[in-house]
C-alpha cells in the first residue's frame, strides 16, 4: 500500500482527479460520507484527508508515504522530505505588499506583518535588510493600514482583496504551487511504487 495524505477541501479534490487519472482510483473517496481514510487494496493506495498545513508533518514522521501540500508550507516549515514533482494546481505566489504610497528608504528597521516569518526572515536576510517581523494569525492586510507594519509577506492569488484595502504588490517572493512531497524512508523502501505513481501522475501533466 501507498499512503498518500490529501489536503481536505477544493484543491484536494483537484489532486485526487489526477491520481485517480493516472489509475490510482479509490471510488468510495467520492461518496457522500464524514470519513477521512479510503484505501483501494487492488490498486494498492490508500488516501486520508488532512488540513492543508498538517500533511508535511504526517509525510515527515511517515504516517504517510506520499502527501502533496503547498510550497508555502514546504518553505515555512522546511521538513524533511524529498519534493517529487510540481503538481501545477493552487498556482499563486509568496509576495510582499504595502500600501500604495510606501517608498521604503532602508534608513530605518522595516516593520513586516506575516503568517510567514520564516519566509520572510530568509528573504529580507538574502537583501541585506534589517526587519522587525511581526506574527499574525489572520487578517494581515489590516496591518499596514493601523500602521502595525510596513509591509506584509502573505500569499496572493488573484489581488483582490489587497485593492479592496488599498495595497499592492510590491515584491514577488517565489511562486507557490502544489506539490508532491514523499517521506525519506518510504521513498527508500517503496522506490518502484512511489516512482511508478510519479511517472504517471506526471504524464498526464505534461
Amino acid at each position: 500500500m501507498i499512503n498518500v495524505a490529501l489536503p481536505k477541501g477544493r484543491l484536494g479534490e483537484k489532486i485526487y482527479d489526477i491520481f485517480e487519472k493516472a489509475g490510482y482510483e479509490c471510488p468510495s473517496i467520492k461518496e457522500p460520507n464524514r470519513k477521512l481514510i479510503f484505501e483501494n487494496e487492488a490498486r494498492g493506495v490508500r488516501y486520508f484527508w488532512v488540513k492543508p498545513s498538517d500533511v508535511s508533518i504526517y509525510v515527515e514522521r511517515g504516517a504517510a508515504d506520499l502527501g502533496v501540500c503547498g510550497k508555502d508550507i514546504l518553505a515555512e516549515y522546511a521538513p524533511d522530505v524529498y519534493e517529487l514533482l510540481d503538481l501545477k494546481k493552487g498556482v499563486c505566489r509568496m509576495a510582499v505588499a504595502a500600501k500604495k504610497d510606501f517608498y521604503d528608504d532602508g534608513a530605518t528597521t522595516l516593520k513586516v506583518a506575516t503568517k510567514f516569518v520564516r519566509v520572510a526572515k530568509a528573504f529580507y536576510a538574502g537583501k541585506g535588510r534589517d526587519i522587525d517581523v511581526i506574527k499574525l494569525n489572520g487578517s494581515i492586510e489590516i496591518a499596514p493600514i493601523l500602521g502595525l507594519s510596513d509591509v506584509i509577506v502573505d500569499i496572493v492569488e488573484t489581488g483582490k482583496t489587497l485593492v479592496e484595502n488599498d495595497l499592492e504588490v510590491v515584491e514577488t517572493v517565489f511562486p507557490i504551487s502544489a506539490r508532491l512531497i514523499a517521506n525519506k524512508a518510504s521513498f527508500k523502501f517503496k522506490t518502484k511504487e512511489i516512482e511508478t505513481l510519479v511517472e504517471s501522475v506526471s504524464a498526464l501533466l505534461d
